[in-house]
C-alpha cells in the first residue's frame, strides 16, 4: 500500500514538473516574440529617421521666374532674386514652382490662364537667366561664350483631342536688343527673336532654331524680328518618354551645340549663327507650356541646372 502511494505521490510530482516547464516555456516565447516585435518597431522607427530629404542641386541666385498666374496689372508675376531663394515659402509660387523632395527636383507647373507675356498667346513657369541678380540688363554674346547644363525629366502632361501629348518648351535662348539697337530700329522694348527653342514634344526631345530670311541682311535690317523665320527643326532619336534625360548647350563664336544624354548631339555652324552674334542673350528653363485646351496642363521636373560663361 505504501508503495502504491509512493508512486502516485512521484506521478503527480511528475505532472507537476511537466506543466511549470510547459508555462515557462511558453513565458519565454511570449517574451521573446515581444523582444522580436519591438525591435522590428525600431527598426522601421530608425529607417523613417534616416530617410533623408532630397534638395534639387540648383542655385537660383542667377535666375528669376515667371509664373502662371497675373498680378493686379494683368500681367505675369515673377519673382526676382534673391526672394526667388525662397520660392518654397512664398504662397503665389506654391502652386506652380514647388519642390519634390522625394525625387530632389523643383517642379515647373503650368497650363492656360490670363497670364500672358508680350508676343505670345501661351503662359509659363519658367526660369529667365540674369548675369547679375535682379537685373535685366546685362546679357551675354555667342562671342562671349555660354554653357547651360540640365538633368530633368516631364513629370506629367495632359493629351490634346488626338491622343497625343501637349508638347511644352523646356529650354531656350532668347534673344535681346541692346539699348543703343532698340532705339536704332524705333523698338519700345528691348525684346529680340528666340535663337534656341528646345521642345519636350510626345515623348522626343525636339529643337527649333532662327533663320534669315535674306543672307545678304545687315545691320540694322537683321536686328528687327521680321527679319528672321524658323528653320525646319530637328528631332532626336532617342525618345525620353518621362525618364529623367540630360539636356546641354554650349555656345562659342558661330556655334551652337544641344546635347542629349551625353551621347547625341546637333551642331549649329553657319552663317545664319554667325549673324546672330550681333544680339545679346540670355538663358531659359522651365516649362513654358504650347497649348490653350481647356483642362490641360504640363509638370516639369528639373533635377539640376548650371550656367557658365
Amino acid at each position: 500500500m505504501k508503495n502504491i502511494q509512493k508512486e502516485l505521490l512521484v506521478f503527480i510530482f511528475s505532472i507537476f514538473l511537466s506543466a511549470n516547464v510547459s508555462c515557462q516555456a511558453q513565458k519565454s516565447n511570449i517574451s521573446e516574440s515581444g523582444v522580436k516585435i519591438e525591435k522590428s518597431n525600431k527598426k522601421k522607427k530608425k529607417k523613417k529617421r534616416n530617410k533623408k530629404v532630397k534638395l534639387p542641386m540648383i542655385d537660383l541666385s542667377h535666375w528669376k521666374v515667371t509664373l502662371p498666374v497675373a498680378n493686379d496689372e494683368g500681367k505675369p508675376i515673377e519673382i526676382d532674386p534673391p526672394e526667388i531663394l525662397n520660392f518654397a515659402k512664398i504662397d503665389v509660387a506654391k502652386p506652380y514652382m514647388y519642390i519634390d523632395s522625394t525625387r530632389g527636383a523643383i517642379v515647373f507647373h503650368a497650363m492656360p490662364t490670363n497670364s500672358k507675356t508680350k508676343n505670345t498667346k501661351y503662359t509659363r513657369s519658367e526660369l529667365r537667366e540674369q548675369m547679375e541678380p535682379g537685373d535685366n540688363n546685362v546679357n551675354w554674346t555667342f562671342k562671349q561664350g555660354a554653357n547651360m547644363k540640365g538633368k530633368l525629366a516631364m513629370d506629367a502632361t495632359t493629351k490634346d483631342s488626338d491622343g497625343k501629348y501637349h508638347r511644352t518648351i523646356i529650354m531656350q535662348i532668347h534673344g535681346r536688343l541692346t539699348n543703343e539697337q532698340r532705339d536704332l530700329i524705333g523698338e519700345d522694348d528691348n525684346n529680340a527673336p528666340p535663337i534656341l527653342k528646345i521642345y519636350w514634344d510626345n515623348g522626343k526631345i525636339r529643337v527649333k532654331t532662327k533663320v534669315l530670311k535674306n543672307l545678304n541682311a545687315t545691320v540694322p535690317e537683321i536686328l528687327h524680328e521680321d527679319a528672321w523665320d524658323d528653320d525646319d527643326g530637328f528631332n532626336f532619336d532617342q525618345k525620353v518618354d518621362f525618364r529623367k534625360f540630360t539636356l546641354e548647350v554650349k555656345v562659342s563664336e558661330g556655334k551652337m551645340v544641344i546635347v542629349l544624354n551625353n551621347s547625341e548631339y546637333k551642331v549649329y555652324e553657319n552663317v545664319h549663327i554667325e549673324k546672330w552674334g550681333v544680339f545679346e542673350n540670355y538663358f531659359k528653363a522651365g516649362n513654358y507650356f504650347q497649348s490653350r485646351d481647356e483642362g490641360s496642363f504640363s509638370k516639369v521636373r528639373y533635377y539640376e541646372l548650371k550656367v557658365s560663361h
